[in-house]
């Protein structure tokens, strides 16, 4: 009776994954994720394509594991898999021969050679839709956005170059700000964007409200974008597309395609992540005991963000809520507050979502 190969498993994705982000900045997570996926199917030893698939879902598992909030790696991770199968199944693949016998050689390269085009695809499409983005900052305009974005620093940054467009920004930062590191931090965007002659104003989002009566737009990114046309993205975007909609003022979203997600919640409290926001809490001071937990005993705080409970990350990481990771806690934004959602594919609907993860999926 014929044995299964078994999988390799010297390669270490998570750590091929890591060091790809920490060498350029540019990265972001879903991208990092599918090139650490195009190296591992480099270096396999798998000889048929149901091996190749099946290790390459594998690493997929281990990636979506190894972080607090999975949500964009997996829209990427999972977009890129229906990718490669889509490419095998095309006349021009070359899977298998008449005899029913296929050149593996011949498919694993052709795999490749597609995973690495899907990267650079996906790597383009921030200046893309950059480019196609220009058209909704008018000239004499205040944008309203919120931190760390780095489709929206790209897009605000390529208005700003035009340099026949004369537009002011508001940003919106986190109290703990000045403590954010990396060249895709909010403050480092501010700076950016001052630097090349706009001019900034920063708030807390306490003060979105009060500002709303001086904005023309409001411009945000995204972690994922799902099947009814609604975000997931850093907490506080959601009360901002409510006070927008009050305000009727124009709420548009910037995402690339490689963060559309095949999931439908159907609240904030319907997100496949953990989360730890409200935290309801007992004791006296610096003794306290939090009652969410109270089953087995209670467990004493240490953060009110992401819940990082069997979340793979490593004790010795600092747990702090920085811009750009992926132990920010997130909201959802349903797609009634979102005016439209800019792609590199152009300027979709809400509705329009859904149709998009049809073409693509099916």
């Amino acid at each position: 009776m014929a044995t299964e190969t078994p999988l390799p498993d010297e390669f270490d994705v998570v750590a091929v994954y890591h060091r790809l982000l920490a060498n350029d900045h540019d990265l972001t997570m879903p991208v990092a994720a599918i090139e650490a996926l195009v190296e591992a199917m480099a270096t396999s030893s798998t000889q048929t394509v149901s091996e190749t698939m099946r290790n390459l879902e594998k690493h997929t598992n281990t990636l979506k594991s190894s972080v607090a909030n999975p949500i964009s790696l997996s829209a990427g991770t999972d977009l890129f898999q229906r990718y490669l199968v889509t490419t095998l199944n095309r006349p021009s693949a070359g899977v298998a021969s008449p005899s029913g016998a296929g050149d593996f050689d011949a498919i694993r390269n052709h795999l490749l050679s597609n995973g690495r085009l899907f990267a650079e695809r996906a790597k383009a499409s921030r200046n893309k839709i950059a480019s196609f983005g220009r058209n909704l900052v008018r000239d004499g305009a205040t944008v309203l956005t919120n931190g760390g974005s780095r489709v929206v620093a790209a897009l605000l940054r390529s208005v700003a170059e035009t340099g026949s467009v004369r537009f002011k920004v508001v940003y919106v930062l986190d109290s703990d700000a000045d403590s954010q590191e990396g060249e895709w931090s909010g403050t480092a965007i501010v700076a950016m964007l001052r630097a090349r002659g706009i001019p900034v104003a920063t708030i807390p989002d306490s003060a979105v409200a009060y500002s709303l009566g001086k904005i023309d737009i409001v411009i945000v990114g995204a972690e994922g974008v799902v099947e009814n046309g609604g975000i997931i993205s850093r907490l506080g975007t959601y009360q901002i597309g409510l006070l927008a909609k009050a305000k009727q003022k124009p709420f548009y979203v910037v995402a690339e395609s490689h963060k559309f997600v095949k999931l439908f919640p159907l609240n904030q409290y319907d997100l496949p992540i953990k989360q730890r926001i409200l935290d309801f809490k007992v004791g006296k001071e610096g003794e306290l005991v939090s009652t969410e937990n109270e089953s087995q005993g209670g467990y004493t705080v240490e953060d009110e963000g992401v819940d990082f409970s069997d979340s793979g990350v490593s004790e010795g990481k600092t747990r702090r809520k920085c811009s750009g990771s992926s132990e920010d806690p997130v909201d959802y934004t349903p797609p009634n507050l979102i005016s439209g959602i800019l792609t590199e594919s152009g300027v979709l609907t809400p509705s329009a979502v859904s149709e998009e993860l049809i073409k693509i999926w099916f």
